[in-house]
């Protein structure tokens, strides 16, 4: 029976991890929406599989290297972004460059594992393990811990980063804390919607809240509800009809935020 599924462990490891990441994803995803930064989830995404390919190379946790592999690249982009002040995207660039260069070479050095790569490529939630839980779930408690402590200087940051500098707050450690988080969250996101995919659960819940919200706390809020909504109800569809669960997250959310603009166009009128 297809409903049999929900109550199986792999999917009850699935929707801790799912709703895990949706805390995570947009917690982080607003910041990086108001600083104009939407695309950086892409390019750690793709570092972070050039990580998760030499893990399988070398037969280290892939997860493990992948994370690394992540955060040395959000110091890599910090330090081109200050370098290129002028030219913030020029970084990201260059980064996702390196990424796909690196990935492309480890994918031909390890050719037998490429399938088991290409399942981080397209997300494989249904095969998250206890470890893999432990390390989203780590990675959720320092996200939200950190963005709790700082979440009025990560505000004034993300709106106003010379107003910031002015009132006296560090804000090359916040600029590195954000891109660090980001990090975190897009390395252990990969495996449950994909490389290709986690990008959209980090900006398409924020853009959705944003139209709904009237303040930055209430668009916090709602964008994380936005992402659960989409995660639990994604991994339910995609479990009873045997779908991909990282597409059929994404094109829900993109469905919500269709019918929220919508809903703004219909009010509007």
């Amino acid at each position: 029976m297809p409903l049999e599924i929900l109550f199986s462990d792999f999917f009850q490891r699935a929707l801790a991890g799912g709703i895990l990441i949706g805390i995570t994803a947009p917690l982080i995803g607003i910041f990086l929406v108001l600083r104009r930064l939407s695309m950086i989830g892409d390019t750690i995404a793709h570092v972070t599989i050039a990580g998760v390919a030499l893990g399988f190379l070398i037969e280290v946790y892939p997860l493990g290297v992948g994370l690394v592999f992540a955060i040395l690249a959000s110091f890599a982009i910090e330090k081109l972004r200050k370098a290129y002040k002028s030219y913030a995207e020029l970084s990201i660039a260059i980064i996702m460059s390196g990424g796909v260069a690196l990935a492309s070479l480890f994918f031909t050095l390890g050719m037998g594992y490429n399938t088991d790569v290409m399942s981080y490529l397209f997300g494989s939630i249904y095969t998250l393990d206890l470890m893999d839980l432990y390390v989203v779930g780590g990675v959720t408690v320092v996200v939200v811990l950190v963005v709790s402590l700082f979440f009025k200087e990560f505000f004034l940051l993300s709106f106003e980063e010379d107003a910031a500098s002015v009132s006296g707050l560090p804000v090359k450690l916040l600029n590195m804390l954000i891109t660090i988080l980001t990090a975190l969250v897009v390395s252990t996101a990969i495996k449950i919607v994909g490389a290709l995919l986690v990008s959209a659960l980090l900006t398409i819940p924020v853009a959705i809240s944003l139209l709904l919200a009237r303040s930055f706390k209430a668009s916090v809020v709602w964008s994380v509800i936005i992402a659960e909504i989409a995660v639990v109800i994604g991994l339910v569809v995609a479990g009873i009809w045997n779908l991909a669960p990282g597409a059929t997250i994404v094109l829900l959310l993109i469905a919500m935020l269709v019918m929220t603009l919508l809903g703004k166009k219909g009010r509007s009128i």
